[in-house]
């Protein structure tokens, strides 16, 4: 039984599970002897906190902080599930709240910081708020019982009502809290968690908690923050990576009703007002000239052939088992390709923002981060303030998809207030955030295997070539020379070839800094490896679905998923002319998916995808109706880069400024997507970037079943 929706939304190496292996022993109860009886909001009432994720307030309100951001994946939701399932509580009871800067309690387990990403929220904490919420219910039940003088195992909760033995007499959790606080809390191993079968909130699909202050307008992202006296600024970056202001005419912009100030900081000059309006005419009237550097001679012609050249040598192993030089050389039939991908933007709805007021003894910063234990680090090196003197207040994201991962925007903010007196917000126009974006990487990959007289693969290498986003982001997970999260789909791919070899070549083009963009290694892995044994299954004259089910007699959960996607797209049906479907498979960020696209090609070689059908198996579903959107959002975000996401420089600039020359799928180009899933007791697995890496193979091989063209380089053109 699967459940099933459809909805018109039109070696001596790290791999990197060997990273997440070792980072998972360390789950577990991050924050649970956190105990500190606090203030509510109301004055003169008090609240108890009994561990670092749950106070309860006087009136019965459970506020839990939350260890990850929500930026519209739901996770206020799915992370307050994990927590009022043990808790026994209702849902609605529930106050999220966004975590203060703090790695000692609200690191991610996975990540081993206070960090959003890597698809790692519901799998990071599932554990850890389950502990939580169940050793909060114990210090409450201990709490009932020792007023009743009775045994607590023989007492009961549930919806925040704990009842005695004979069932006569009642507490609500409100009414023992300040107790439970001052009660020791259970060590982990007197922690009995639920069993699956017992679940009676997780597997659900209720309302999101924070989605009515969406619709009303309530909610406050980054971009809404208001702080009394704050002062606006429009901000110019160096169209060139390296660049600086040549010249400014400040007089002209001062002239401008409502300018206050021109500040010119390194790569950036900023023109702060009294509104937006005034601060953005001001920047115009500034007329800039800019010294472009040492970097504006370069073209996106020059990097590929860098790129190109370092994928001639050979790179650093990332796996290598069995002989594949051998393997090759006794093979009936090699076959070997290049694919490329280009850069690409993040283009997140709310553009980068900051608002700071940088005091003599304090920093205090409104913001949408990723990453706030990081950026309040960053800050603190900056103005030489200690850490808690910077004060962080995180926001809802606009969208982040990797770039608010990075503190870059916070910390201009910073350099900028520097020089302001009071409060100053900084907002990117729309071509600043995308011409000054830190871009998923290019890749220039070459792959090549060997098969036997039957067309069956017995050697495969796979030779990574692009830059490191590891080495930059977090150095010490570079090891070797090698970037893990580069090969991730490559290194491990879901299928049992006896010899393979899979290496890595480091090439960092000058002034393009790179990052990851919800995802990095399966959005470009998973497109190569799916569109070549899409490749090898068409020489050896087999079907694509056949030919993949040879290949995973040792992967079950992937079959499994291969299977259903086939079942339910109707695989192996006649289309008409000019139609056909495409299908790929995955297995990364701990879940397995599998994809078939239907697409339309017309007589003018016009691409349409009509329909995408996915199948996934990513554990326990905590939340269905959010595994099926995060299916629908990460399908179309890969499915807009595959058709048309490229970022493009030429002399030294990037010639994409805004939705015209970068342009997000429209309503009306969006194709059916229907996502089954499979029921499993596993532990959950990750989402949020897990379909923008399998949609592309899914097209390009339906569109070379419709068409006999083969494509290997994004985005798509027109075939």
């Amino acid at each position: 039984m699967t459940l099933t929706f459809a909805h018109r939304v039109d070696s001596a190496a790290l791999s990197r599970r060997a990273f997440l292996k070792a980072s998972a022993t360390a789950a577990g109860g991050l924050a649970l002897g956190f105990v500190v009886p606090g203030r509510s909001e109301a004055a003169g009432t008090e609240s108890a906190a009994l561990n670092g994720f749950v106070r309860i307030e006087p009136d019965g309100r459970i506020h839990l902080t939350i260890p990850m951001v929500e930026m519209g994946q739901g996770t206020y939701t799915s992370l307050a599930m994990l927590l009022a399932e043990e808790l026994e509580v209702k849902l609605d009871s529930i106050v999220p709240e966004h975590a203060p800067p703090n790695n000692a309690l609200y690191a991610n387990p996975i990540l081993h910081e206070q960090s959003t990403g890597l698809s790692a929220s519901t799998r990071g904490f599932w554990l850890p708020l389950r502990q939580a919420g169940a050793g909060a219910r114990i210090m409450l039940v201990t709490a009932a019982a020792q007023r009743w003088k009775v045994d607590p195992a023989q007492c009961t909760a549930k919806d925040g009502v704990i009842r005695d033995p004979s069932g006569q007499r009642s507490l609500a959790y409100r009414e023992v809290a300040l107790a439970a606080a001052q009660i020791k809390p259970p060590a982990l191993d007197q922690i009995k968690l639920k069993a699956p079968g017992q679940f009676t909130l997780i597997g659900t699909s209720p309302k999101r908690l924070e989605a009515a202050g969406k619709v009303s307008g309530r909610t406050q992202f980054g971009i809404d923050a208001i702080v009394p006296g704050m002062k606006f600024a429009a901000i110019a970056i160096s169209p060139v990576g390296g660049g600086k202001p040549k010249q400014v005419n400040q007089a002209a912009a001062l002239a401008v009703k409502g300018v206050r100030q021109v500040v010119a900081i390194d790569e950036a000059v900023a023109v702060v007002a009294d509104h937006t309006g005034a601060a953005k005419k001001g920047l115009e009237a500034a007329a800039i000239q800019w010294d472009d550097g040492p970097n504006a001679q370069i073209n996106s012609q020059g990097i590929v052939a860098q790129l190109k050249a370092g994928s001639e040598t050979p790179g650093v192993i990332a796996r290598n088992d069995g002989n594949v030089e051998q393997a090759f050389a006794k093979a009936a039939r090699r076959f070997d390709a290049v694919y490329e991908l280009p850069f690409l933007a993040h283009a997140a709805m709310e553009p980068m923002n900051c608002t700071v007021h940088l005091r003599k003894d304090t920093c205090e910063i409104w913001v949408g981060t990723q990453v706030p234990t990081t950026t309040q680090s960053r800050v603190a090196a900056l103005t030489g303030l200690p850490k808690d003197a910077v004060i962080l207040h995180n926001q809802f994201l606009g969208g982040g998809f990797g770039r608010r991962l990075e503190p870059d925007g916070t910390l201009l903010a910073v350099k900028i207030a520097k020089h302001v007196d009071g409060p100053v917000k900084v907002i990117w126009s729309r071509e600043e955030d995308i011409q000054h974006d830190i871009y998923r990487p290019y890749y220039y990959d070459r792959i090549s295997a060997a098969v036997d007289i039957s067309g069956n693969p017995v050697a495969w290498h796979h030779r990574v070539c692009g830059s490191s986003v590891v080495a930059r982001f977090a150095p010490p997970l570079f090891k070797n020379g090698l970037d893990f999260d580069a090969v991730e789909g490559a290194a491990e791919p879901p299928y049992a070839f006896p010899n393979i070899l899979v290496d890595y070549v480091r090439v960092d083009p000058a002034s393009i800094t790179t990052g990851f963009w919800r995802g990095v290694g399966p959005v470009h892995n998973v497109f190569i490896v799916e569109s070549f044994i899409d490749e090898l299954a068409f020489a050896a004259r087999q079907d694509p679905v056949d030919y993949r089910r040879r290949l995973l007699s040792n992967n079950p959960r992937a079959l499994a998923v291969l299977n259903l996607a086939a079942d339910k797209a109707g695989w192996g049906q006649t289309m008409p002319a000019g139609k056909a479907r495409g299908i790929s498979l995955q297995f990364a960020f701990g879940s397995y998916l599998s994809q078939v696209a239907e697409v339309a090609v017309d007589a003018n070689g016009k691409v349409k995808v009509e329909r995408i059908v996915c199948a996934v198996d990513c554990g326990i579903a905590v939340t269905p109706s959010m595994i099926e959107a995060q299916v629908q959002s990460g399908t179309i975000f890969g499915l807009t880069a595959a058709l048309r996401g490229a970022i493009t420089i030429k002399d030294g600039r990037v010639q994409q400024s805004n939705f015209d020359s970068y342009p997000p799928m429209r309503i009306d180009e969006v194709p059916r997507i229907e996502t089954h899933i499979v029921p499993s007791t596993e532990n959950p697995g990750g989402l949020g970037e897990a379909a923008t890496a399998i949609v592309a193979p899914a097209v390009t091989n339906a569109i070379f079943a419709a068409t006999g063209r083969r494509i290997r380089k994004l985005p798509i053109e027109e075939v």
